[in-house]
């Protein structure tokens, strides 16, 4: 007969080792949880860009979908999200309210149509939420009565909660993107459309290029910081007046 494991004591309480082994939980496996697709935050309702981009044709196949997701992720991410939410990282473990605020607002500043801020804003305030009810909050995002004013990226939460958790910088970084290059993946198999296979493969190539951005990216001073995405942006724009739409404009 095999044995059978404790997991209560006699009262119905977990034992004592129980609860000091939940107490700490790896880094590795907070990554995990702030880059599942099960996250509530609404990621896969945007396609920034993607959608029209495949309706015009710029975007037809796996290889044409795969270069415009490196493309943004060059040009956009590696030069743009991925150093602010570096300077959040810092920001918010020195606890420096007037970095962690100029940050998110030149990050907001810094999406050139309607469509990229509504993104941002509504991740940032969705995964802040979640956060809230791990018991991870601030005063300077409040949760019970957002506005304009104390609107945030999703960067400014993400990075909040990698500095509350003590997750390294680096590691902050490589799950941002992947959890970006991800949800772009899923989305150009949609709309392609494109098989798993497919899907897999552009996966499975981005991530040969990902670690070295994130490196890359640490090494931006603050000038260096900007984006080259204009066919994006183009997209993004004309992505909020296309007739017929799968992803939210």
């Amino acid at each position: 007969m095999p044995t059978r494991i404790r997991t209560r004591t006699a009262d119905g309480a977990p034992p004592p080792v129980a609860v000091a082994a939940g107490a700490e939980v790896p880094q590795l496996l907070r990554l995990l949880h702030l880059a599942s697709p099960a996250l509530p935050i609404g990621a896969f309702h945007f396609s920034q860009g993607l959608e029209y981009a495949v309706d015009v044709g710029w975007v037809r196949d796996e290889p044409g979908a795969l270069e415009w997701i490196d493309g943004i992720a060059h040009g956009s991410l590696a030069t743009l999200d991925l150093p602010v939410l570096q300077r959040l990282h810092l920001a918010w473990a020195r606890e420096d309210d007037a970095a962690v605020l100029r940050w998110n607002a030149f990050l907001i500043a810094c999406r050139e149509t309607d469509e990229l801020r509504l993104e941002d804003r509504h991740l940032g305030a969705a995964l802040m939420r979640v956060l809230a009810e791990f018991g991870l909050a601030t005063p300077l995002f409040p949760v019970t009565a957002p506005n304009i004013r104390t609107a945030l990226t999703h960067a400014t939460a993400f990075g909040f909660a990698c500095a509350r958790w003590q997750i390294d910088p680096l590691a902050a970084l490589q799950t941002y993107l992947w959890a970006w290059a991800e949800n772009q993946v899923l989305a150009a198999v949609k709309l392609v459309p494109l098989g798993q296979s497919a899907g897999q493969r552009m996966l499975h190539s981005l991530n040969a290029r990902l670690g070295g951005l994130c490196v890359a990216a640490m090494g931006l001073i603050d000038s260096d910081i900007g984006i080259s995405t204009a066919l994006q942006s183009v997209a993004s724009g004309r992505h909020e007046t296309q007739y017929t739409r799968l992803f939210r404009s």
